[in-house]
């Protein structure tokens, strides 16, 4: 896979497969020490009445728009799939943007999370989300998580990354130079992003706007997102 491009994916389908037979290039085991970032971002998107999440309400429209991938910047990151691929083992194909360059990258969704949580204050939270790791040719070794958690005794609910990462070996000099330059910037600002986008939609949902879903880019369910 080329590392970089000058324009978009041509053939998300041939994308897609060619990430399919390549492996994971990250380790749990090797994620400690110099050269490993270890990120947490919370964002709060809406807040609900306490209890269970409302039907229709923020909590449950932030889960679909994170589970589609339709949360994140465009400017900055976008992702092709197989919509009607199960979510566990989805393979993505993220297209990272830098100037005038789009930076190719392959990723696997190695776990859905949906359960209750008990805090330390005694409160209990509502979670459900997902979380992927990098796959070979990756600028980056690492796995990130999404989560969107209601909080059932004060009805908050936000949008949490938790990411863990380190660069990995990047043979093109120049790109090299770059993303040690910038890399660590961009990836700062893609979070911050991801969660004010992700605020901004589920608002316009709750005002009565569309649900955004992905766009159809390829034969039979290959989709990208986000679509706007």
């Amino acid at each position: 896979m080329r590392t970089w491009r000058l324009s978009p994916v041509s053939d998300p389908a041939a994308g897609l497969a060619e990430i399919a037979g390549l492996a994971l290039n990250y380790d749990p085991e090797t994620s400690g020490g110099r050269g490993w970032h270890h990120d947490r971002l919370r964002h709060t998107l809406a807040v609900e009445d306490p209890g269970d999440p409302e039907p229709g309400g923020p909590w449950e429209i932030a889960c679909g728009l994170v589970r589609d991938y339709e949360f994140s910047d465009r400017h900055i990151m976008s992702a092709i799939f197989h919509s009607r691929a199960p979510l566990v083992g989805r393979d993505m194909l993220l297209e990272g943007r830098f100037l005038v360059l789009r930076l190719p990258m392959g990723v696997r969704v190695d776990a859905e999370i949906d359960e209750t949580r008990e805090r330390a204050d005694g409160a209990r939270e509502r979670v459900w989300g997902w979380s992927y790791r990098t796959l070979e040719h990756h600028l980056e070794r690492g796995r990130l998580v999404y989560e969107v958690v209601k909080n059932t005794t004060t009805g908050r609910v936000e949008f949490v990354i938790t990411g863990v990462s380190s660069r990995a070996a990047i043979t093109n000099p120049v790109l090299a130079v770059g993303f040690s330059v910038f890399g660590r910037v961009t990836q700062r600002r893609f979070y911050r992003a991801a969660a004010a986008c992700l605020a901004d939609r589920v608002r316009a949902v709750l005002e009565g706007g569309d649900r955004p879903v992905p766009d159809p880019v390829g034969p039979d369910d290959v989709v990208r997102a986000p679509s706007r």
